[in-house]
């Protein structure tokens, strides 16, 4: 009885950008629906819509990060949380050479 209706998550999978490109390609041809496709290749509809969200994005067709702004985003993120416990840091041994030499 525990069993049923729990499904086991599907491991997460990486796909190359030659892959999603060819994937998108196939949707917009019209012949299959994306529910089609997706379930052809074995991927989630959701993933499937997301990539070709994103193409219409990089192609200038609907509003959004592009993939390259989304990049940048995620690089100044790291460097901007680096940078926060880089001066956390500075800021402890300021206190503790404050406390050593009074």
């Amino acid at each position: 009885m525990e069993s049923m209706g729990k499904k086991k998550p599907r491991p997460r999978r990486s796909f190359t950008p030659e892959f999603k490109t060819e994937i998108v390609e196939l949707c917009r041809r019209g012949d299959r629906s994306v529910g089609q496709v997706a379930k052809d290749f074995d991927l989630t509809e959701t993933a499937v819509r997301d990539w070709i969200r994103q193409t219409e994005v990089d192609a200038g067709e609907r509003d959004g990060l592009t993939s390259g702004e989304r990049e940048e985003l995620a690089r100044l993120r790291q460097e901007n949380r680096r940078l926060r416990e880089d001066v956390d840091i500075l800021k402890r041994a300021t206190a503790f050479f404050a406390k050593e030499t009074r």
